[in-house]
Protein backbone atom coordinates (compact mmCIF):
# COMPACT_ATOMS: atom_id res chain seq x y z
CA UNK A 1 0.00 0.00 0.00
CA UNK A 2 1.55 3.22 -1.15
CA UNK A 3 0.53 6.45 0.49
CA UNK A 4 2.13 9.58 1.82
CA UNK A 5 1.56 10.02 5.56
CA UNK A 6 1.06 13.34 7.28
CA UNK A 7 -0.27 14.41 10.65
CA UNK A 8 -1.50 17.90 10.27
CA UNK A 9 -3.61 20.69 11.72
CA UNK A 10 -5.76 22.30 9.04
CA UNK A 11 -6.16 25.90 10.13
CA UNK A 12 -7.42 28.58 7.80
CA UNK A 13 -5.15 31.59 7.98
CA UNK A 14 -6.14 35.07 7.02
CA UNK A 15 -5.48 35.65 3.36
CA UNK A 16 -4.65 32.01 2.66
CA UNK A 17 -5.80 30.54 -0.63
CA UNK A 18 -7.66 27.25 -0.84
CA UNK A 19 -6.14 24.30 -2.61
CA UNK A 20 -8.56 22.66 -5.04
CA UNK A 21 -8.50 19.50 -2.97
CA UNK A 22 -9.31 21.23 0.30
CA UNK A 23 -12.85 20.52 1.48
CA UNK A 24 -15.06 23.56 0.92
CA UNK A 25 -16.68 23.19 4.34
CA UNK A 26 -13.45 23.26 6.33
CA UNK A 27 -13.65 25.67 9.25
CA UNK A 28 -10.73 27.49 10.71
CA UNK A 29 -10.38 25.25 13.74
CA UNK A 30 -11.04 21.75 12.42
CA UNK A 31 -8.58 19.02 13.31
CA UNK A 32 -7.67 16.53 10.61
CA UNK A 33 -5.55 13.51 11.51
CA UNK A 34 -5.40 11.52 8.28
CA UNK A 35 -3.31 9.34 6.06
CA UNK A 36 -3.31 11.19 2.76
CA UNK A 37 -4.35 9.38 -0.42
CA UNK A 38 -2.36 9.85 -3.60
CA UNK A 39 -4.40 10.65 -6.67
CA UNK A 40 -5.79 7.46 -8.20
CA UNK A 41 -4.86 5.21 -5.28
CA UNK A 42 -7.07 3.25 -2.94
CA UNK A 43 -7.89 5.00 0.33
CA UNK A 44 -5.14 4.18 2.90
CA UNK A 45 -5.84 1.38 5.37
CA UNK A 46 -4.27 -0.97 7.89
CA UNK A 47 -4.25 -4.58 6.61
CA UNK A 48 -5.76 -7.08 9.06
CA UNK A 49 -6.18 -10.56 7.61
CA UNK A 50 -8.95 -10.43 4.97
CA UNK A 51 -9.97 -6.97 6.18
CA UNK A 52 -8.79 -3.42 5.51
CA UNK A 53 -9.19 -1.34 8.65
CA UNK A 54 -10.02 2.36 8.35
CA UNK A 55 -10.67 4.75 11.25
CA UNK A 56 -12.16 8.25 11.19
CA UNK A 57 -9.70 11.17 11.50
CA UNK A 58 -6.87 8.74 10.75
CA UNK A 59 -7.84 7.25 7.40
CA UNK A 60 -10.64 9.62 6.41
CA UNK A 61 -12.00 13.02 7.34
CA UNK A 62 -15.24 13.86 9.12
CA UNK A 63 -18.15 14.72 6.80
CA UNK A 64 -20.59 17.40 7.93
CA UNK A 65 -23.45 16.52 5.54
CA UNK A 66 -23.56 12.90 6.73
CA UNK A 67 -23.43 14.12 10.34
CA UNK A 68 -26.56 16.21 9.82
CA UNK A 69 -28.34 13.47 7.88
CA UNK A 70 -27.55 10.81 10.50
CA UNK A 71 -28.94 12.94 13.34
CA UNK A 72 -32.34 12.44 11.73
CA UNK A 73 -31.93 9.12 9.94
CA UNK A 74 -30.87 7.29 13.10
CA UNK A 75 -34.59 7.17 13.82
CA UNK A 76 -34.79 4.48 11.10
CA UNK A 77 -32.65 2.23 13.29
CA UNK A 78 -34.93 3.00 16.23
CA UNK A 79 -37.88 2.09 14.02
CA UNK A 80 -37.12 -1.55 14.79
CA UNK A 81 -38.17 -1.03 18.43
CA UNK A 82 -41.93 -1.44 17.78
CA UNK A 83 -41.28 -4.78 16.03
CA UNK A 84 -39.04 -5.99 18.86
CA UNK A 85 -41.78 -5.11 21.33
CA UNK A 86 -44.65 -6.60 19.30
CA UNK A 87 -43.12 -9.82 17.96
CA UNK A 88 -40.51 -10.69 20.59
CA UNK A 89 -42.19 -9.17 23.65
CA UNK A 90 -39.20 -7.01 24.63
CA UNK A 91 -39.52 -4.06 27.05
CA UNK A 92 -38.64 -0.70 25.51
CA UNK A 93 -35.32 -0.27 27.34
CA UNK A 94 -34.17 -3.76 26.27
CA UNK A 95 -35.29 -3.09 22.69
CA UNK A 96 -33.22 0.11 22.74
CA UNK A 97 -30.21 -1.95 23.86
CA UNK A 98 -30.81 -4.32 20.93
CA UNK A 99 -30.82 -1.30 18.60
CA UNK A 100 -27.52 -0.11 20.10
CA UNK A 101 -25.96 -3.55 19.48
CA UNK A 102 -27.25 -3.34 15.92
CA UNK A 103 -25.60 0.09 15.71
CA UNK A 104 -22.24 -1.47 16.52
CA UNK A 105 -22.83 -3.88 13.65
CA UNK A 106 -23.66 -0.98 11.33
CA UNK A 107 -20.20 0.49 11.96
CA UNK A 108 -18.31 -2.75 11.24
CA UNK A 109 -18.40 -2.94 7.41
CA UNK A 110 -16.81 0.46 6.84
CA UNK A 111 -14.29 -0.23 9.60
CA UNK A 112 -13.28 -3.52 7.95
CA UNK A 113 -13.06 -2.38 4.33
CA UNK A 114 -16.56 -2.55 2.82
CA UNK A 115 -17.49 0.71 1.01
CA UNK A 116 -21.25 0.33 1.61
CA UNK A 117 -23.67 1.92 4.05
CA UNK A 118 -24.99 -1.25 5.73
CA UNK A 119 -28.54 -1.78 6.91
CA UNK A 120 -31.11 -4.48 7.43
CA UNK A 121 -32.26 -7.00 4.85
CA UNK A 122 -35.24 -4.68 4.60
CA UNK A 123 -37.26 -6.40 1.83
CA UNK A 124 -37.11 -9.62 3.87
CA UNK A 125 -38.67 -8.07 6.99
CA UNK A 126 -42.28 -8.93 6.03
CA UNK A 127 -41.21 -12.51 5.25
CA UNK A 128 -39.31 -12.74 8.54
CA UNK A 129 -42.34 -11.44 10.44
CA UNK A 130 -44.55 -14.06 8.77
CA UNK A 131 -42.16 -16.71 10.12
CA UNK A 132 -41.72 -15.26 13.61
CA UNK A 133 -45.41 -14.40 13.83
CA UNK A 134 -46.24 -18.10 14.00
CA UNK A 135 -44.88 -18.15 17.56
CA UNK A 136 -46.05 -16.58 20.79
CA UNK A 137 -44.18 -13.34 21.65
CA UNK A 138 -41.57 -14.14 24.27
CA UNK A 139 -39.14 -17.05 24.52
CA UNK A 140 -40.77 -19.00 21.65
CA UNK A 141 -40.58 -16.15 19.18
CA UNK A 142 -37.05 -15.23 20.29
CA UNK A 143 -35.86 -18.83 19.76
CA UNK A 144 -37.44 -18.87 16.29
CA UNK A 145 -35.63 -15.66 15.33
CA UNK A 146 -32.35 -16.97 16.76
CA UNK A 147 -32.77 -20.10 14.63
CA UNK A 148 -33.42 -18.03 11.53
CA UNK A 149 -30.46 -15.72 12.13
CA UNK A 150 -28.12 -18.65 12.81
CA UNK A 151 -29.08 -20.19 9.46
CA UNK A 152 -28.57 -16.82 7.75
CA UNK A 153 -25.17 -16.56 9.47
CA UNK A 154 -24.18 -20.00 8.21
CA UNK A 155 -25.19 -19.17 4.63
CA UNK A 156 -23.19 -15.94 4.54
CA UNK A 157 -20.07 -17.43 6.13
CA UNK A 158 -20.27 -20.54 3.93
CA UNK A 159 -20.55 -18.40 0.80
CA UNK A 160 -17.65 -16.23 1.98
CA UNK A 161 -15.34 -19.17 2.64
CA UNK A 162 -16.24 -21.16 -0.50
CA UNK A 163 -16.77 -18.10 -2.72
CA UNK A 164 -19.92 -19.70 -4.11
CA UNK A 165 -22.19 -16.70 -3.64
CA UNK A 166 -22.14 -15.42 -7.20
CA UNK A 167 -22.46 -18.91 -8.74
CA UNK A 168 -25.45 -19.82 -6.56
CA UNK A 169 -27.46 -16.71 -7.32
CA UNK A 170 -26.64 -16.91 -11.04
CA UNK A 171 -28.24 -20.37 -11.22
CA UNK A 172 -31.58 -19.19 -9.83
CA UNK A 173 -34.11 -18.55 -12.64
CA UNK A 174 -35.07 -14.93 -13.15
CA UNK A 175 -38.74 -15.70 -12.55
CA UNK A 176 -37.91 -17.10 -9.09
CA UNK A 177 -35.79 -14.04 -8.26
CA UNK A 178 -38.60 -11.80 -9.46
CA UNK A 179 -41.16 -13.78 -7.46
CA UNK A 180 -39.14 -13.31 -4.29
CA UNK A 181 -38.84 -9.56 -4.87
CA UNK A 182 -42.50 -9.19 -5.85
CA UNK A 183 -43.61 -11.19 -2.81
CA UNK A 184 -41.45 -9.15 -0.47
CA UNK A 185 -42.70 -5.91 -2.04
CA UNK A 186 -46.36 -6.92 -1.87
CA UNK A 187 -45.98 -8.06 1.74
CA UNK A 188 -44.23 -4.82 2.70
CA UNK A 189 -46.90 -2.55 1.22
CA UNK A 190 -49.97 -4.58 2.16
CA UNK A 191 -48.70 -4.90 5.73
CA UNK A 192 -48.67 -1.11 5.99
CA UNK A 193 -51.93 -0.24 4.21
CA UNK A 194 -54.17 -3.12 5.37
CA UNK A 195 -56.48 -2.87 8.38
CA UNK A 196 -54.34 -2.46 11.50
CA UNK A 197 -51.28 -1.38 9.53
CA UNK A 198 -49.39 1.79 10.38
CA UNK A 199 -50.32 3.62 7.17
CA UNK A 200 -53.97 2.56 7.60
CA UNK A 201 -54.08 3.91 11.15
CA UNK A 202 -52.28 7.19 10.39
CA UNK A 203 -53.03 7.84 6.70
CA UNK A 204 -52.49 11.62 6.65
CA UNK A 205 -48.95 11.79 8.00
CA UNK A 206 -47.69 8.57 6.40
CA UNK A 207 -49.55 9.21 3.15
CA UNK A 208 -48.13 12.70 2.65
CA UNK A 209 -44.72 11.81 4.09
CA UNK A 210 -44.50 8.75 1.87
CA UNK A 211 -45.41 10.79 -1.21
CA UNK A 212 -42.74 13.41 -0.42
CA UNK A 213 -40.15 10.66 0.09
CA UNK A 214 -41.09 8.91 -3.15
CA UNK A 215 -41.06 12.21 -5.06
CA UNK A 216 -37.60 13.17 -3.84
CA UNK A 217 -36.15 9.70 -4.44
CA UNK A 218 -37.84 8.54 -7.65
CA UNK A 219 -39.57 11.41 -9.47
CA UNK A 220 -38.28 12.09 -12.96
CA UNK A 221 -39.49 15.69 -12.83
CA UNK A 222 -37.67 16.27 -9.53
CA UNK A 223 -34.55 14.77 -11.06
CA UNK A 224 -34.79 17.38 -13.81
CA UNK A 225 -35.04 20.06 -11.14
CA UNK A 226 -31.84 18.85 -9.47
CA UNK A 227 -30.02 19.53 -12.72
CA UNK A 228 -31.32 23.11 -12.86
CA UNK A 229 -31.78 24.28 -9.27
CA UNK A 230 -29.28 24.20 -6.43
CA UNK A 231 -32.02 23.98 -3.77
CA UNK A 232 -33.38 20.80 -5.37
CA UNK A 233 -29.92 19.25 -5.40
CA UNK A 234 -29.52 20.06 -1.70
CA UNK A 235 -32.90 18.50 -0.88
CA UNK A 236 -32.05 15.41 -2.92
CA UNK A 237 -28.74 15.00 -1.08
CA UNK A 238 -30.65 14.30 2.14
CA UNK A 239 -32.58 11.39 0.64
CA UNK A 240 -35.37 10.17 2.93
CA UNK A 241 -34.95 12.93 5.51
CA UNK A 242 -37.36 15.49 3.92
CA UNK A 243 -40.17 12.93 3.70
CA UNK A 244 -39.67 11.71 7.25
CA UNK A 245 -39.53 15.22 8.69
CA UNK A 246 -42.70 16.07 6.73
CA UNK A 247 -44.50 12.99 8.06
CA UNK A 248 -43.42 13.72 11.64
CA UNK A 249 -44.49 17.36 11.48
CA UNK A 250 -47.87 16.51 9.97
CA UNK A 251 -48.36 13.64 12.41
CA UNK A 252 -47.88 15.98 15.36
CA UNK A 253 -49.97 18.76 13.75
CA UNK A 254 -53.04 16.58 13.08
CA UNK A 255 -52.63 14.60 16.33
CA UNK A 256 -52.03 11.24 14.62
CA UNK A 257 -49.00 10.95 16.89
CA UNK A 258 -48.52 12.24 20.41
CA UNK A 259 -46.36 15.26 20.96
CA UNK A 260 -42.98 14.27 22.44
CA UNK A 261 -41.92 14.83 26.00
CA UNK A 262 -38.31 15.84 25.50
CA UNK A 263 -35.95 14.79 28.26
CA UNK A 264 -32.39 15.92 28.77
CA UNK A 265 -29.39 13.78 29.52
CA UNK A 266 -27.94 10.53 28.19
CA UNK A 267 -30.08 7.58 27.13
CA UNK A 268 -29.18 4.42 29.04
CA UNK A 269 -30.31 1.21 27.30
CA UNK A 270 -30.84 -1.81 29.56
CA UNK A 271 -27.70 -3.69 28.56
CA UNK A 272 -27.75 -5.54 31.89
CA UNK A 273 -31.02 -7.24 30.89
CA UNK A 274 -30.05 -8.17 27.34
CA UNK A 275 -28.85 -11.73 28.03
CA UNK A 276 -32.27 -12.68 29.42
CA UNK A 277 -33.70 -12.22 25.92
CA UNK A 278 -30.97 -14.00 23.97
CA UNK A 279 -29.79 -17.55 23.38
CA UNK A 280 -28.25 -17.45 26.87
CA UNK A 281 -31.62 -16.72 28.44
CA UNK A 282 -34.24 -18.51 26.32
CA UNK A 283 -32.12 -21.48 25.29
CA UNK A 284 -30.77 -22.97 22.06
CA UNK A 285 -33.33 -23.46 19.27
CA UNK A 286 -34.17 -27.07 18.40
CA UNK A 287 -33.04 -28.81 15.22
CA UNK A 288 -36.64 -28.83 13.97
CA UNK A 289 -36.78 -25.06 14.38
CA UNK A 290 -33.50 -24.62 12.50
CA UNK A 291 -34.82 -26.74 9.62
CA UNK A 292 -38.10 -24.82 9.65
CA UNK A 293 -36.15 -21.56 9.27
CA UNK A 294 -34.24 -22.64 6.15
CA UNK A 295 -36.71 -21.42 3.45
CA UNK A 296 -36.99 -17.97 5.03
CA UNK A 297 -33.21 -17.80 5.46
CA UNK A 298 -32.64 -18.71 1.80
CA UNK A 299 -35.02 -15.99 0.66
CA UNK A 300 -33.34 -13.48 2.97
CA UNK A 301 -29.94 -14.39 1.51
CA UNK A 302 -31.11 -14.07 -2.08
CA UNK A 303 -32.56 -10.64 -1.32
CA UNK A 304 -29.35 -9.63 0.48
CA UNK A 305 -27.24 -10.73 -2.47
CA UNK A 306 -29.41 -8.53 -4.65
CA UNK A 307 -28.57 -5.67 -2.28
CA UNK A 308 -24.87 -6.37 -2.85
CA UNK A 309 -25.40 -6.08 -6.59
CA UNK A 310 -27.30 -2.82 -6.06
CA UNK A 311 -24.44 -1.51 -3.92
CA UNK A 312 -21.94 -2.40 -6.64
CA UNK A 313 -24.02 -0.63 -9.27
CA UNK A 314 -24.40 2.51 -7.14
CA UNK A 315 -20.63 2.75 -6.77
CA UNK A 316 -20.01 1.88 -10.41
CA UNK A 317 -22.27 4.73 -11.53
CA UNK A 318 -20.12 7.32 -9.74
CA UNK A 319 -16.70 5.63 -9.67
CA UNK A 320 -15.76 6.75 -13.18
CA UNK A 321 -16.47 10.35 -12.16
CA UNK A 322 -13.85 10.15 -9.41
CA UNK A 323 -10.50 9.11 -10.94
CA UNK A 324 -8.82 10.37 -7.77
CA UNK A 325 -9.89 7.25 -5.81
CA UNK A 326 -9.80 3.53 -6.57
CA UNK A 327 -12.71 1.78 -4.82
CA UNK A 328 -12.50 -1.95 -4.13
CA UNK A 329 -15.73 -3.92 -3.68
CA UNK A 330 -14.72 -7.40 -2.47
CA UNK A 331 -17.83 -9.62 -2.56
CA UNK A 332 -16.24 -12.23 -0.31
CA UNK A 333 -15.40 -9.58 2.29
CA UNK A 334 -18.98 -8.29 2.13
CA UNK A 335 -20.23 -11.84 2.78
CA UNK A 336 -17.78 -12.34 5.63
CA UNK A 337 -18.61 -9.08 7.41
CA UNK A 338 -22.35 -9.60 6.95
CA UNK A 339 -22.01 -13.11 8.36
CA UNK A 340 -20.14 -11.80 11.40
CA UNK A 341 -22.84 -9.19 12.01
CA UNK A 342 -25.59 -11.81 11.83
CA UNK A 343 -23.62 -14.01 14.24
CA UNK A 344 -23.42 -11.11 16.71
CA UNK A 345 -27.19 -10.70 16.46
CA UNK A 346 -27.77 -14.44 16.84
CA UNK A 347 -25.91 -14.43 20.15
CA UNK A 348 -26.62 -10.98 21.60
CA UNK A 349 -29.63 -9.37 19.88
CA UNK A 350 -31.86 -11.46 17.56
CA UNK A 351 -33.22 -8.95 15.08
CA UNK A 352 -36.30 -9.03 12.79
CA UNK A 353 -34.46 -6.90 10.23
CA UNK A 354 -31.49 -9.31 10.19
CA UNK A 355 -28.10 -7.83 9.22
CA UNK A 356 -27.96 -6.79 5.58
CA UNK A 357 -25.16 -5.46 3.37
CA UNK A 358 -26.86 -2.25 2.23
CA UNK A 359 -29.07 0.63 3.36
CA UNK A 360 -30.02 1.61 -0.16
CA UNK A 361 -31.57 4.97 0.65
CA UNK A 362 -28.56 6.27 2.54
CA UNK A 363 -26.07 4.69 0.13
CA UNK A 364 -27.74 6.31 -2.87
CA UNK A 365 -27.68 9.80 -1.37
CA UNK A 366 -24.05 9.40 -0.26
CA UNK A 367 -23.05 8.14 -3.71
CA UNK A 368 -24.84 11.13 -5.25
CA UNK A 369 -22.80 13.56 -3.12
CA UNK A 370 -19.58 11.60 -3.77
CA UNK A 371 -19.90 12.17 -7.51
CA UNK A 372 -19.37 15.93 -7.10
CA UNK A 373 -15.68 15.54 -6.30
CA UNK A 374 -13.18 15.46 -3.50
CA UNK A 375 -14.26 18.82 -2.10
CA UNK A 376 -17.77 17.44 -1.60
CA UNK A 377 -16.65 14.10 -0.12
CA UNK A 378 -13.00 13.11 0.20
CA UNK A 379 -13.59 9.37 -0.03
CA UNK A 380 -16.57 7.03 -0.17
CA UNK A 381 -15.42 5.68 3.21
CA UNK A 382 -15.75 9.07 4.90
CA UNK A 383 -19.39 9.42 3.89
CA UNK A 384 -20.39 5.83 4.64
CA UNK A 385 -18.34 5.67 7.84
CA UNK A 386 -19.41 8.96 9.42
CA UNK A 387 -23.10 8.25 8.73
CA UNK A 388 -23.43 5.29 11.09
CA UNK A 389 -20.88 6.53 13.63
CA UNK A 390 -23.09 9.58 14.18
CA UNK A 391 -26.18 7.37 14.03
CA UNK A 392 -24.77 5.24 16.83
CA UNK A 393 -23.86 8.26 18.97
CA UNK A 394 -27.36 9.69 18.47
CA UNK A 395 -28.87 6.60 20.14
CA UNK A 396 -27.46 7.86 23.44
CA UNK A 397 -28.53 11.51 23.06
CA UNK A 398 -31.65 11.50 25.22
CA UNK A 399 -33.24 14.69 23.77
CA UNK A 400 -33.13 13.17 20.27
CA UNK A 401 -34.31 9.75 21.44
CA UNK A 402 -37.26 11.17 23.37
CA UNK A 403 -38.09 13.65 20.58
CA UNK A 404 -38.50 10.87 18.03
CA UNK A 405 -39.90 8.16 20.32
CA UNK A 406 -43.60 8.90 19.60
CA UNK A 407 -43.01 8.82 15.82
CA UNK A 408 -40.88 5.68 15.57
CA UNK A 409 -43.57 3.93 13.48
CA UNK A 410 -43.15 6.63 10.82
CA UNK A 411 -39.50 5.76 10.15
CA UNK A 412 -40.19 2.04 9.86
CA UNK A 413 -43.35 2.50 7.79
CA UNK A 414 -41.81 4.85 5.23
CA UNK A 415 -38.77 2.57 4.96
CA UNK A 416 -41.01 -0.44 4.27
CA UNK A 417 -43.25 1.43 1.80
CA UNK A 418 -40.26 2.69 -0.19
CA UNK A 419 -38.64 -0.74 -0.02
CA UNK A 420 -41.86 -2.33 -1.27
CA UNK A 421 -41.95 0.04 -4.23
CA UNK A 422 -38.33 -0.73 -5.08
CA UNK A 423 -38.78 -4.49 -4.73
CA UNK A 424 -41.69 -4.49 -7.16
CA UNK A 425 -39.86 -2.22 -9.62
CA UNK A 426 -36.66 -4.29 -9.53
CA UNK A 427 -38.64 -7.55 -9.60
CA UNK A 428 -40.40 -6.55 -12.82
CA UNK A 429 -37.03 -5.69 -14.37
CA UNK A 430 -35.99 -9.34 -13.97
CA UNK A 431 -38.74 -10.51 -16.33
CA UNK A 432 -38.42 -10.69 -20.11
CA UNK A 433 -41.53 -12.67 -21.18
CA UNK A 434 -45.16 -13.10 -20.19
CA UNK A 435 -44.77 -16.70 -19.01
CA UNK A 436 -42.07 -15.72 -16.54
CA UNK A 437 -44.24 -12.83 -15.39
CA UNK A 438 -47.09 -15.23 -14.65
CA UNK A 439 -44.82 -17.54 -12.64
CA UNK A 440 -43.24 -14.65 -10.74
CA UNK A 441 -46.53 -12.91 -10.02
CA UNK A 442 -48.23 -16.05 -8.73
CA UNK A 443 -45.22 -16.96 -6.60
CA UNK A 444 -45.07 -13.43 -5.22
CA UNK A 445 -48.71 -13.46 -4.13
CA UNK A 446 -48.38 -16.88 -2.47
CA UNK A 447 -45.17 -15.80 -0.71
CA UNK A 448 -46.77 -12.60 0.58
CA UNK A 449 -49.82 -14.43 1.90
CA UNK A 450 -48.47 -17.78 3.12
CA UNK A 451 -44.76 -17.21 3.75
CA UNK A 452 -41.41 -18.27 2.37
CA UNK A 453 -41.79 -22.06 2.31
CA UNK A 454 -45.06 -22.04 0.34
CA UNK A 455 -43.84 -19.23 -1.89
CA UNK A 456 -40.62 -21.01 -2.87
CA UNK A 457 -42.42 -24.32 -3.29
CA UNK A 458 -45.12 -22.91 -5.57
CA UNK A 459 -42.57 -20.90 -7.54
CA UNK A 460 -40.35 -23.92 -8.22
CA UNK A 461 -43.31 -26.12 -9.21
CA UNK A 462 -44.66 -23.49 -11.59
CA UNK A 463 -41.21 -22.92 -13.08
CA UNK A 464 -40.72 -26.63 -13.81
CA UNK A 465 -44.25 -27.22 -15.13
CA UNK A 466 -44.85 -24.01 -17.06
CA UNK A 467 -41.66 -22.12 -17.84
CA UNK A 468 -38.76 -24.54 -18.08
CA UNK A 469 -37.97 -25.77 -21.57
CA UNK A 470 -35.05 -26.91 -23.69
CA UNK A 471 -32.19 -24.45 -23.90
CA UNK A 472 -32.25 -24.81 -27.69
CA UNK A 473 -35.69 -23.26 -27.91
CA UNK A 474 -35.80 -19.46 -28.06
CA UNK A 475 -37.91 -17.66 -25.50
CA UNK A 476 -41.25 -16.37 -26.75
CA UNK A 477 -43.72 -13.71 -25.69
CA UNK A 478 -41.04 -11.05 -25.21
CA UNK A 479 -41.80 -8.08 -23.04
CA UNK A 480 -40.01 -4.94 -24.11
CA UNK A 481 -39.44 -2.52 -21.25
CA UNK A 482 -38.17 0.90 -22.17
CA UNK A 483 -37.04 3.05 -19.28
CA UNK A 484 -38.07 6.67 -19.72
CA UNK A 485 -35.27 7.96 -17.53
CA UNK A 486 -32.13 9.59 -18.96
CA UNK A 487 -29.51 6.95 -19.78
CA UNK A 488 -26.61 8.78 -18.22
CA UNK A 489 -24.32 6.88 -15.91
CA UNK A 490 -23.83 9.99 -13.88
CA UNK A 491 -27.52 10.23 -13.01
CA UNK A 492 -28.38 9.81 -9.34
CA UNK A 493 -29.59 6.27 -8.62
CA UNK A 494 -32.91 5.42 -7.05
CA UNK A 495 -32.89 5.09 -3.24
CA UNK A 496 -34.45 2.70 -0.80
Amino acid sequence: MQCSTRLWWARKKKGATHNSKTPAWNSSKELHVILKRKHGDEQPYWPFGPFKVRLPLIHYRWEVAETVQALVMFVVAMGMIPLLQKYLGLPYDVALAFVAICGIGFMLPNLLGVPFVPGWITPAIPVVLLFVGQFEPGPEAIRSLIALQLVVTFIFLFMAVTRLGTKLVDTIPNSIKAGILLGAGIAAITGEISVGGRAYNTPISLGLGGLVTAYVLFSLSFRDWTEKHRWAKIVASYGMVPGMVTAMGIGWAVAEYKLPTVEWGIAVPAFHKVLDYTIFGVGIPSLDLLIMAIPTAVIAYIIAFGDIIVGQSLIKRVDHLRPDEKIEVDIDRVHLVTGIRNLIHSLLAPYPGLAGPLFTGAMATIAERYRYGRSAMDTIYSGAGVFWIVGFIALFILPLVTLFQPVLPIALSITLLITGYLCIAVGVEQIDNATSMGVAGTMGVVLAVHGAAWGLGVGLVLYVLIERRSRKVAADEPIHIEENMPHEEADAPAAQ
